[in-house]
């Protein structure tokens, strides 16, 4: 029924059945892996033996007085940890065998890695001509860039992204979280998600994919790029305002900020009634949006007037009376106990073996026949190993063998 929570016929993903081997580390592949992981599929994450995942080792801040890194946890969830030595002629073996039974393999090496192991997607897919290989860089597997080390914020920085954010006069400014890394591992879930479509309609065969953190910046530029290119002037930094829409910003009021957004022509006339200033409605300085994009400066002088002496709570009150979108500026804590995030079921919680209770934040994925899950938690280093070989037909003795050898 519209308006209410569904409740799942299965309590099966859509993706189960589907095995993805995660040869990747730090952010975004296994951001990637993850979401792939909530909607079902079997994520066996492959790890160095010698410490593993790197940010396995970003803390602090940990859970309680465990090892386990905040970070980590954040983007690992339902997944198998085994750890496998690739450097080795035979952990590269078993990672061959595991290939040979994934319908995904993700990974974020540097460029030409995969290749000099000879795992590369030529070479796998001979094997397993469904394989869909996804591979995730900085720049890209070709171009004058793509052997460049990338981060996020040499991404944003790249990207164009900091050159649209922060305070008109102010020095370029890093969006929060690693939205670089973030957007690439979005793009390359949906990528993925129309592999296995295509492979599914199609003969059965699989297909490499490429995905950068650069490519992935440039598209999420949107229209900003438009607006580029459709006149010549880049666009800059703006602090919280809109190029096209005013007002659409963070006002200051009393004790914080309120977000306003008048997005549309008849919100002007509520946002107006809710200060308490009918007058401005009638004003020819503000008639239309493109008026008040022309004339910013004087609005933004009245809102900062009629708001500063206010609390936010009584223009967010005044605001929702008269049915204009508005917020305040929530930090983490009053995020996760935002009734609206419960309802959603966006604040999850999952146990694990060292650390305890889990709280994370849940999957934004929901489905009215399938389901997705957040139940297993993020697993320890190499927690799964000798039950991932079992499944590929290792025994016991083998697997001590790749143990006393140091593959594993």
């Amino acid at each position: 029924m519209t308006g209410e929570a569904r409740t799942p016929d299965t309590e099966t993903g859509p993706l189960e059945g589907v095995t993805v081997l995660d040869a990747s580390r730090v952010l975004v592949g296994p951001f990637c892996t993850m979401q792939l992981g909530d909607l079902g599929a079997e994520v066996i994450k492959v790890e160095r033996p010698d410490g593993g995942d790197q940010t396995r080792a970003w803390h602090p801040p940990t859970y309680g007085d465990s090892d386990e890194s905040a970070y980590y946890v954040s983007v690992n969830r339902n997944k198998r940890s085994m750890t496998l030595d690739l450097s080795t002629d035979e952990g590269r073996e078993v990672f061959r065998q595991l290939a040979a039974e994934a319908d995904v393999l993700v990974e974020n090496f540097r460029v030409g890695k995969m290749e000099e192991w000879r795992l590369d997607f030529e070479t796998l897919s001979a094997d397993n001509p469904g394989l869909i290989y996804c591979s995730l860089s900085g720049y890209g597997e070709w171009g004058p860039h793509s052997d460049r080390p990338a981060y996020d914020i040499i991404m944003q920085a790249e990207g164009g992204l900091m050159s649209i954010t922060g305070e008109e006069d102010g020095p370029p400014v890093r969006v929060g979280v690693a939205i670089a890394d973030i957007g690439a591992g979005m793009y390359a879930t949906q990528a993925i998600l129309s592999a296995l479509l295509y492979r599914e309609l199609g003969d059965g065969t699989g297909q490499k994919i490429d995905v950068s953190l650069l490519d992935g910046q440039v598209a999420w530029m949107s229209y900003m790029a438009s607006y580029y290119f459709a006149t010549g002037d880049p666009p800059g930094r703006m602090g919280s305002k809109h190029p096209t829409i005013a007002p659409y910003q963070a006002v200051p009021t009393a004790d914080g900020y309120v977000v306003v957004a008048v997005a549309s022509e008849h919100i002007w006339p509520q946002f107006c009634a809710a200060l308490e200033r009918e007058d401005l409605v009638d004003d020819d300085r503000f008639a239309t949006n493109a008026d008040r994009v022309e004339n910013r400066a004087e609005l933004d002088a009245i809102l900062e007037s009629e708001l500063s002496d206010r609390s936010t709570a009584d223009v967010l009150e005044r605001f929702d009376a008269h049915d204009v979108p508005a917020s305040d500026v929530k930090d983490m804590e009053d995020v996760f106990e935002n009734p609206q995030v419960r309802a959603r079921g966006m604040h999850e919680t999952v146990e694990h073996p060292s650390a305890g209770a889990i709280e994370m934040a849940g999957s934004p994925m929901h489905f009215s026949h399938t389901t997705t899950t957040v139940d297993q938690h993020p697993p320890e280093l190499g927690e799964h190993t000798h039950e991932i070989l079992a499944e590929v037909g290792y025994t016991e003795a083998e697997i001590g063998e790749l143990e006393n050898d140091g593959v594993i």
